[in-house]
């Protein structure tokens, strides 16, 4: 529960997430339809935003629900939004449904995975994957992002470490930039310490980045999709999203399926 206390005035963080979203006064206004004038009265402390406003203001600002919730009790109101834990019984659809989808996908590796990278679930497939790597870094909660950049985790198994690292760098830290999330800035550091200064102009050398990773000494070849919940009003869930791994060559689809 986010104490009073600990949140600044509701137009302080209003005006904070305009400022991350690049827009001026004026163009929060052409996309709220909401006036500059009461806009910055808002933002001044100077006029009270009702909740409706806030949610409003929220959607243009595509904040995330856990922020909507700290506006709302910035502002006095109660949060909107609850963030339950995975083994909530009001959940038990969602998370049931979900996991179908991973076994669903078996030959083939698939991970659930929360909104800062951790593991929430996986089928069976992932394990081979994950052999060798250091046991501190198999401890719950597994993090792919960390496992996958780590020297004593996939790092010295991945082929193309630069190409797939900066594609995990370039995730995180769009991520970070969004939500401004404290445990999305440090994963970002984190990986960018891994994986050294990006080069923008490095060119790419297929139609989709691939992991190319060695499993049992057989070179592994596949792209990822990546899946979320379009309609979540949980916090919890709203980050959530299935990762899932295909064959990008025709030996990995014979290694997994051989008909």
């Amino acid at each position: 529960m986010i104490a009073v206390a600990e949140v600044p005035p509701v137009g302080v963080l209003l005006r904070s997430w305009r400022t991350r979203r690049r827009f001026s006064q004026q163009e929060l206004s052409n996309r709220s339809l909401v006036s500059t004038r009461h806009l910055s009265r808002v933002e001044t402390g100077r006029a009270s935003p009702t909740p409706e406003m806030l949610m409003h203001l929220s959607e243009v600002l595509e904040v995330p629900l856990r922020d909507r919730n700290r506006l709302l009790l910035a502002a006095g109101y109660a949060p909107r939004y609850q963030e339950r834990p995975w083994g909530d019984a009001s959940l038990s659809l969602v998370m049931e449904g979900l996991r179908h989808l991973l076994d669903a996908h078996l030959p083939y590796p698939a991970l659930l995975l929360d909104d800062h990278w951790d593991v929430v679930d996986a089928n069976a497939a992932v394990a081979p994957l994950l052999a060798g790597c250091a046991p501190e870094l198999l401890e719950p909660p597994v993090n792919v992002v960390r496992i996958s950049l780590h020297p004593e985790g996939l790092a010295g198994r991945i082929r193309n470490r630069a190409e797939w690292g900066g594609h995990l760098l370039r995730q995180v830290t769009h991520r970070a930039e969004r939500t401004h999330d404290r445990r999305h800035r440090q994963l970002a550091e984190e990986a960018a310490g891994h994986c050294g200064p990006l080069d923008p102009a490095a060119p790419f050398v297929g139609p989709v980045i691939t992991l190319d990773i060695d499993v049992d000494g057989a070179p592994l070849r596949f792209f990822s999709v990546s899946a979320t919940l379009s309609t979540t009003t949980d916090a919890a869930l709203e980050g959530l999203h299935l990762e899932t791994f295909l064959p990008a060559d025709d030996a990995t689809r014979r290694r997994f399926d051989p008909r």
